[in-house]
C-alpha cells in the first residue's frame, strides 16, 4: 500500500536520529514501544514546511522522491509527504497502516474542506491515530481511538479524542484550560491515490493556505515553533503566545536555527528573493 519495500529504513532511521529498541537481529519490531519511539523521534526531527509550494515547484509522493527530499535532503515537508513518509516506514517494519482524510478545525466556525493526511495504526486490535504532519500543534506520539474522551499527555501538552455521529473521531488539544478541536476524519479509508488529488489542491489552489506563503512549523514536548511569512509565534500549553518579526536577512538563519533546516544555497536565495520582492 506504502511503497514501504522502496524506502531505505536505515537512512530514514538516521535521519530522525532512532534511539529505541532493535531485536537481536538488528530489526525492528512492530509493537506499542516501536511505534511511539519512531513517531516521536520522527516529529522531532523533521520539521513541517511548505516551501516547494512556495517556490512554485511541484510536489511529488513517490517514496523515492519523499525519502530523497526529507531524508537524504534533510528537508521538511507538509502532511502528504511526512505521512507518506512514515507510512512507508511504519509498513517496512511490519504495521497495519492506513490512511485518512481529515477537516480541520483550526479555524473557528468555517467548513473547510477535507485536505489534511493522517494515518491509523492498528495493533493488537486496538487503532491508533499517528499524525506527524500537522505542524506545531499535532501530536508527538501515536493517540489511541478507542478510548474517547481519555485524555493523553505528551510532555507538557494534552490531547483526547471525541466521538461524533457517523463514526467521526475529533482530535482536541487542551490550551490555557480550553479543549479546541484540531481536526476531525470519519472511518473511510484514504489511500496513496487519494493524497495525491489532495496534494493538488493544497499545492496549487490559490485559497491553499500554503500557496504564496512561507510556512514552518516544529512541534515539541515544551513550546512550540510556528513561523508563517515573516513573523514567529511560540505557543504554550497555557495558551500564551509569543510574536516576534522576522527581519528578511535573518530569515535563513532563523530556519537553520529554531528548526534544523539548511536550505541549499539556491533555495535559500530563493526565499529571500521572495521576501524581497514583497516588501
Amino acid at each position: 500500500m506504502w511503497s514501504g519495500d522502496e524506502l531505505d529504513l536505515g537512512a530514514y532511521l538516521e535521519r530522525i536520529g532512532y534511539a529505541g529498541p532493535v531485536a537481536e537481529d538488528g530489526e525492528l519490531r512492530p509493537d506499542l514501544r516501536t511505534l511511539y519511539e519512531v513517531h516521536r523521534a520522527h516529529t522531532a526531527s523533521i520539521p513541517f514546511e511548505s516551501l516547494d509550494v512556495l517556490f512554485g515547484r511541484p510536489v511529488d509522493l513517490e517514496v523515492k522522491a519523499i525519502e530523497g527530499k526529507l531524508v537524504h535532503g534533510r528537508r521538511g515537508g507538509y502532511c502528504y509527504e511526512q505521512n507518506s513518509l512514515l507510512a512507508a516506514a511504519l509498513e517496512r517494519i511490519g504495521f497495519e497502516v492506513s490512511g485518512r482524510g481529515a477537516r480541520n478545525r483550526t479555524r473557528g466556525d468555517a467548513l473547510l474542506p477535507v485536505t489534511h493526511a493522517v494515518l491509523v495504526v492498528t495493533l493488537d486490535g486496538e487503532s491508533w491515530l499517528c499524525d506527524a504532519g500537522f505542524g506545531h500543534l499535532g501530536p508527538c506520539e501515536p493517540v489511541p481511538l478507542g478510548r474517547p474522551g481519555v485524555e493523553v499527555r505528551q510532555g507538557a501538552w494534552t490531547y483526547a479524542v471525541r466521538e461524533e455521529a457517523g463514526g467521526v473521531l475529533a482530535l482536541r488539544q487542551l490550551r490555557g484550560g480550553v479543549w479546541r478541536d484540531l481536526y476531525a476524519f470519519s472511518p473511510q479509508p484514504y489511500h496513496p491515490v487519494d493524497y495525491v488529488v489532495l496534494n493538488h489542491y493544497s499545492s496549487s489552489h490559490p485559497r491553499s493556505a500554503f500557496v504564496g506563503r512561507t510556512t514552518v512549523q516544529l512541534p515539541g514536548d515544551g513550546v512550540r515553533l510556528a513561523l508563517v511569512g515573516l513573523e514567529l509565534t511560540r505557543a504554550h500549553s497555557d495558551g500564551r503566545t509569543e510574536q516576534e518579526p522576522v527581519a528578511v536577512e535573518d530569515l535563513t538563519g532563523l530556519l537553520d536555527r529554531e528548526f534544523g533546516l539548511r536550505l541549499s544555497e539556491r533555495d535559500a536565495a530563493e526565499l529571500v528573493r521572495i521576501h524581497r520582492s514583497g516588501d
